[in-house]
């Protein structure tokens, strides 16, 4: 707010008011720096890193002063192992990632004496092991039937909902839409998935009139080519797609719903399961998901039950 402020002359900078930083918070920034200048990592990457390292370093050393020497091999198995136990198993291995990255830069930078990246487990995580969790075609229409499109944050959410369920688009993709990326004239949207890979899609019509209708009505004035900005100053654009995932949470309880996932992911599993059930191949379903590898795809042949029922062989006494 104050960095706000002071951009737009209220303030005179610096600014009088001093923002102190816990030394977990000031080594985790740190953090975050290699990761964009060394590392190179898209800003999503960097954010759940950074969050990642804060929250570890926060709860080994709480307010106290930071010395990486004095961490123990136990105690960082703990915290990955806690914080581990409450994510999915993806979420889980990203964690672990974070925190081996961390370790492995601290030790290189002589902040430690030993390399305790190589002391964490990795969480089992069996490939195709989960069943996509996903809504109904009534279900979706329920929660956009749900965003008031008389107000600003309507607007916003609907075009939000509508990009997820009817594209399949991932919560960072959302958050990362740039004006320039729309194509009006030729209906084309261009996805970023990381610092260099954009994907051209085709933009219907109802996605386009969503988002013409929040750029025109619900969208606050502000200088950032971001398309989705914050409704509260400073009008800055969402850093992750972790806020994208809020307002799919709050959708959901606006209808009045329990999703079995609150995520915004699981508009993008409906969608792959909506058009397998319309009859489409796992290859279309992983072109408009723009699957890297068919691999990814094939986690949605358990809900095809139609295809699977002709597989099944017959049980003695039992009904197919």
């Amino acid at each position: 707010m104050i960095s706000h402020l002071v951009q737009q002359g209220i303030l005179v900078g610096p600014a009088s008011v001093a923002v102190s930083q816990s030394s977990a918070q000031r080594t985790a920034d740190a953090h975050g720096v290699y990761l964009r200048d060394v590392r190179n990592l898209a800003p999503s990457t960097i954010h759940g890193g950074v969050k990642t390292v804060r929250m570890l370093l926060t709860s080994l050393f709480g307010d106290a002063e930071v010395i990486l020497e004095q961490m123990a091999a136990a105690d960082v198995i703990e915290f990955v192992r806690r914080l581990a136990s409450r994510c999915s198993p993806r979420s889980a291995n990203r964690v672990v990632s974070d925190v081996r990255t961390f370790l492995r830069s601290a030790h290189h930078r002589g902040l430690t004496r030993i390399d305790l990246s190589g002391c964490i487990p990795s969480p089992a995580n069996w490939s195709l092991s989960s069943i996509p969790k996903a809504l109904g075609e009534d279900q979706v229409r329920r929660v956009l039937a749900h965003c008031d499109p008389t107000t600003a944050n309507g607007c916003r959410d609907y075009a939000i909902i509508l990009l997820l369920a009817r594209l399949g688009l991932r919560a960072g993709e959302v958050a990362a839409m740039r004006l320039d990326d729309i194509d009006w004239r030729a209906g084309k949207l261009s996805v970023r998935n990381g610092e260099t890979r954009q994907d051209c899609m085709p933009l219907p019509h109802d996605v386009g009139a969503a988002l013409a209708a929040y750029l025109s009505q619900g969208r606050p004035s502000c200088s950032t080519r971001h398309v989705f900005v914050r409704a509260q100053a400073p009008r800055t654009p969402f850093s992750s797609g972790t806020a994208i995932a809020s307002i799919t949470r709050r959708a959901f309880l606006r209808a009045d719903m329990d999703p079995p996932s609150k995520g915004a992911h699981v508009l993008r599993h409906s969608l792959a399961t909506q058009m397998l059930r319309r009859g489409a191949s796992l290859a279309e379903i992983g072109q408009v998901l723009r699957h890297r590898q068919q691999s990814t795809t094939m986690i949605y042949a358990k809900v095809d039950l139609t295809s699977l029922r002709t597989l099944a062989q017959p049980w003695p006494g039992g009904v197919l």
